[in-house]
């Protein structure tokens, strides 16, 4: 055997040993030996690539500016996306409150006025005898009226009797207003022919009416009140998502501007600048924008919704009071309490202008200017005289004089009626003071939203390119 032979044979039989074989002849007799190639390594992942490509990168200058552009870019438009989304969500909260819950409330409101003044101008009616006045008549038609526009006004807006409070509550009402206006309208056919049956529909209208109509109003008017509250708290509510992206965006944009003047001695790079000014622009918008939407919307809820609702309560509590007041002369002490020992048409008007007394006082500590402190002050002298004459004119009527007693309340000169007439004039008219003043201030606050999140669509567009920009200007600089 030849020496290479039995070099080679020696390493095939320590190859063996090892538990490796690297030989793999090509033929039978021959002595020719190849080997197996290496296994290729594992493919990696697209972001495992991507990330030690970063990496690579970010071991230079151009490739750290080229992260650094990006991360402006993407931080300064991811701001101005969420500011407009957010701005855009408060504008939509303020609009409502403008344009529609507080129209909403406004006429719940005046649903509510409304049936409770008709079920009192239907009392004074029949107090006048055999043929009403005109007038009575043509008040309590007017208010039908209104509540029927009303109720079909408010169908619409609520969806109809598809859900909700509302809607069942707009369905009571539906239900209830035409057997309201047919137990009236058999009050008068019998007491146009003389039937004492006349009262006792006229009671069981008004019975209907305060158990049934008057408290579906009030649940309806509730709810709608609810609804403003809801939309007033969204519109108030701060973005601080945005604020704290724009607080992130200029501390960059200003750490990047410092790296750039540090590295290149060069006090301004107008790219970054231009981003910079136009992340400022929308962060001080946003900011100014919102706390005067806040304030506006705050006076709205505070000096103007508030006063609303107590001046409103204060206006059904003297209709109630008013209806009760006639109808203790309609009964004639034929309905008692529960406990039998009072009339209680004369009790229920006790705690109805016990209430109304209540509600002046409030009202009267929530103007805040003359024009709105007067007519509730008028409403308070008002009241005051109205109990006077009713005192004067319950005791008349307990003395026997019937005739006397009537004049005393449904006469036209120094009765208890011309004193409600008055008491409801100046509180229509502090109604309309505090809902011009809350609209001026409710659309205040919309009006302060107003182009904020288009504006801040377009900066956030022109900052990103502005970083761009600007970065692209040093990259220039190593080519």
């Amino acid at each position: 055997m030849s020496v290479p032979a039995a070099i080679l044979l020696a390493g095939r039989d320590s190859l063996a040993r090892e538990g490796v074989s690297r030989h793999r002849p090509t033929d039978p007799g021959g002595g020719h030996v190849t080997y197996p190639a290496s296994p290729s390594p594992a493919p990696r992942g697209a972001w495992a690539e991507a990330g030690e490509r970063l990496r690579a990168s970010a071991t230079t200058e151009p490739g750290r500016l080229r992260i650094i552009g990006a991360a402006l870019a993407l931080l300064v438009l991811a701001f101005g996306s969420v500011a407009a989304w957010e701005v855009s969500d408060r504008f939509a909260a303020a609009d409502d409150v403008v344009t529609r819950s507080q129209p909403l409330s406004a006429d719940a409101a005046n649903l509510y006025r409304s049936l409770a003044d008709a079920d009192t101008a239907a009392a004074t009616g029949f107090l006048t005898g055999a043929q009403e006045r005109p007038e009575d008549l043509a008040r309590y038609q007017k208010d039908i009226e209104t509540a029927s526009k009303l109720l079909v006004k408010a169908a619409a807006n609520t969806g109809g009797s598809g859900g909700g409070d509302a809607a069942r509550q707009i369905a009571t009402l539906n239900e209830g207003l035409p057997r309201y206006t047919g137990l009236i309208e058999r009050a008068r056919a019998n007491n146009r022919q003389g039937l004492p049956l006349g009262g006792a529909y006229l009671r069981y209208a008004n019975q209907q009416m305060t158990s049934d109509l008057l408290p579906a109003a009030e649940r309806l008017y509730a709810e709608e009140t609810a609804r403003l509250d809801r939309d007033s708290d969204d519109a108030r509510v701060w973005p601080f998502v945005s604020l704290a992206l724009g607080v992130l965006a200029f501390a960059v944009l200003f750490w990047a501007q410092r790296r750039n003047y540090h590295r290149t001695n060069r006090l301004l790079n107008h790219g970054l600048l231009a981003a910079t000014a136009a992340s400022t622009v929308i962060l001080l918008w946003l900011a100014v924008g919102q706390t005067i939407a806040r304030t506006e919307l705050n006076n709205a809820q505070v000096h103007g919704q508030e006063s609303l609702a107590v001046l409103n309560e204060a206006r059904i509590n003297s209709l109630k009071a008013r209806a009760n007041e006639n109808l203790t002369l309609v009964a004639r002490g034929a309905v008692l309490t529960p406990d039998g020992k009072n009339d209680k048409y004369e009790t229920d008007y006790t705690a109805g202008m016990a209430k109304l007394t209540t509600a002046l006082d409030r009202a009267k500590d929530l103007a805040d200017d003359g024009s709105g402190v007067k007519p509730v002050a008028a409403a308070i002298a008002s009241a005051g005289e109205w109990r006077q004459r009713h005192t004067s004119a319950s005791a008349t009527d307990k003395a026997g004089n019937y005739e006397a007693a009537l004049a005393k309340v449904i006469g036209t000169k120094g009765s208890t009626g011309e004193c409600f007439d008055q008491v409801d004039a100046a509180l229509e008219t502090a109604i309309a003071h505090e809902q011009v003043e809350f609209d001026a201030s409710a659309e205040d606050g919309r009006n302060a939203l107003t182009g904020l999140a288009v504006g801040a669509g377009v900066l956030a567009l022109l900052g990103a390119v502005g970083a761009i920009l600007g970065i692209g200007r040093r990259l220039s600089e190593y080519r």
